[in-house]
């Protein structure tokens, strides 16, 4: 391959631009009451993305369609990173029924009750922070994270992060970390000039303190019912 055809298929990769940069940086979670912070410091679920601010930065191809799984009465991943215009799966792996639902303010949604093995799908169309939840079993909760911008990163259990083939131009950092007060995330946010050259930002930390979290209520607005018999199939389980 040429100099030039490899130039080319760079620029492809990259969304028609011929240079692209890669921005990354380390979070720290500090003042958790979480076990696996405080124990093991998993720093990991913590979403720092990129928006232009000189326009709209050249989209690189992104898939369309994503997959939150239900097993073992939990949602997986807790946190889902998406783009406007997503596709989100939500098949059933549990030998019982499940029923995803958001009554929150990022996207309203009821996909109703199914049995195992089934499958529901959600079209995300707006960008926000869904929060969502099963109908059955209070105790399974997850965040689908909807953004307007392909350029996103979710940090590992270190706290590092990365993103990459950025097109050059200048951006405001954001952050989201669903244990953070939303002033302490807002404080977080910055202007970046991104270049073709890697971009290591200030490490960050973030304290949970502030934060409470609230007991929610079923698709129907009410207190959950008793916890139902199917603990029998989750040997061990008090969920």
């Amino acid at each position: 391959m040429t100099l030039l055809s490899r130039i080319f298929f760079s620029a492809i990769l990259t969304g028609g631009v011929l240079f692209a940069g890669t921005v990354s940086g380390r979070v720290e979670l500090r003042d958790s009451r979480d076990p696996l912070v405080r124990k093991k410091s998993d720093y990991s679920g913590v979403v720092i993305w990129l928006e232009s601010t000189g326009g709209a930065a050249p989209a690189r191809m992104e898939k369309r369609h994503a997959k939150m799984i239900q097993k073992d009465k939990t949602f997986s991943p807790h946190v889902l990173v998406v783009t406007v215009g997503t596709v989100v799966d939500f098949p059933n792996l549990d030998p019982i029924f499940h029923n995803a639902f958001s009554n929150y303010n990022g996207q309203l949604f009821d996909v109703g009750l199914y049995p195992p093995g089934g499958s529901r799908k959600v079209h995300f169309t707006r960008p926000g922070v869904v929060r969502i939840f099963c109908n059955i079993h209070s105790s399974m909760s997850s965040i689908i994270l909807v953004l307007k911008t392909p350029y996103f990163a979710a940090t590992k259990r270190d706290g590092s992060f990365e993103i990459a083939d950025v097109p050059p131009g200048q951006y405001t950092v954001h952050v989201f970390h669903e244990r953070a007060t939303a002033p302490t995330l807002a404080a977080l946010s910055s202007r970046v000039t991104v270049t073709d050259e890697p971009l290591t930002l200030p490490a960050m930390s973030i304290s949970e303190s502030g934060y409470l979290p609230i007991p929610h209520k079923n698709k129907y607005g009410r207190d959950y019912s008793p916890a139902t018999d199917d603990v029998n199939l989750y040997p061990g389980s008090k969920k």
